[in-house]
């Protein structure tokens, strides 16, 4: 069962990248990556960790993606051949911010051991 999850969940992944970089046609989603896909248990809902490598656009990419929804996920589904396409949650993937601040934090360990 796992197995499958994760299959379908990277297979969302890979059309939702696709979808949103040359489907939607907006100048927010040029930059943008689908990082992951996390869906529940009975596949009726997804949410989709996206980013944007420019840091300022993310808060209007994510309420543009919100916004069209219901549309990606109709692309999503002449795409996909699985029996329950998922309701679409779209939320920024923090991970690259935490990943920054834990690299500060050991550079900072680092200066302060070499400094002594």
């Amino acid at each position: 069962m796992a197995d499958k999850k994760k299959r379908v969940q990277n297979l969302i992944a890979r059309n939702l990248s696709d979808i949103i970089i040359y489907d939607l046609k907006s100048e927010l989603c040029q930059l943008a990556s689908v990082n992951e896909v996390r869906v529940t248990n009975d596949y009726s809902h997804a949410k989709v960790y996206v980013t944007h490598l420019d840091r300022e656009r993310i808060e209007p990419l994510l309420k543009f993606l919100n916004s069209r929804k219901g549309q990606i996920r109709s692309m999503l589904s002449s795409k996909m051949d699985i029996y329950k396409i998922p309701e679409l949650h779209f939320v920024q993937d923090e991970l690259y911010d935490q990943g920054a601040k834990i690299d500060s934090i050991l550079n900072k360990i680092n200066n302060s051991n070499n400094s002594k």
